[in-house]
């Protein structure tokens, strides 16, 4: 029986395991969307309407709170900025779990972990765009040439 187990431990540390949940948080609000294993997933969810429920009320006492949690500045803004305004007439659920197959090297059940009405732009902040790349580029090899 599972009375009163209140967590998945992951057969980790508890420093690696606040790590690991801090650097999720960090990316789940940073693109609004991951590929993760189910377990780690599962346990994702509930911390991070947490963070979004904290965010809704914007104080300095919520702020220093979240920025504890999170230690990433960005995304204290973010929460309080964007996702707090997203997610006011809400009453929790922000975020879904949805299971995504199995991982080919070790057969890991996997899933995807993204926030309710999402924003699809958040998952392209990091990619470069190949239009841009090719404007810096070529203004380059004209430089060269005329050399």
């Amino acid at each position: 029986m599972r009375h009163n187990l209140g967590y998945r431990k992951l057969n980790r540390t508890s420093e690696h395991r606040k790590a690991l949940f801090k650097n999720m948080l960090n990316s789940l609000i940073k693109y609004e969307q991951i590929i993760t294993t189910l377990p780690k997933a599962k346990e994702l969810k509930p911390q991070i309407d947490k963070v979004i429920t904290i965010g809704k009320k914007n104080d300095l006492n919520n702020k220093k709170k979240l920025f504890s949690k999170l230690q990433n500045q960005s995304s204290v803004k973010k929460v309080f900025n964007e996702l707090s305004k997203r997610y006011s007439k809400r009453n929790g659920g922000y975020s879904r779990v949805l299971k995504a197959g199995f991982r080919t090297g070790d057969d890991a059940p996997m899933a995807v972990i993204e926030l309710v009405d999402r924003n699809t732009e958040a998952k392209k902040v990091d990619k470069p765009k190949k239009e841009a790349n090719k404007e810096k580029k070529s203004p380059e090899k004209a430089q060269a040439a005329g050399k």
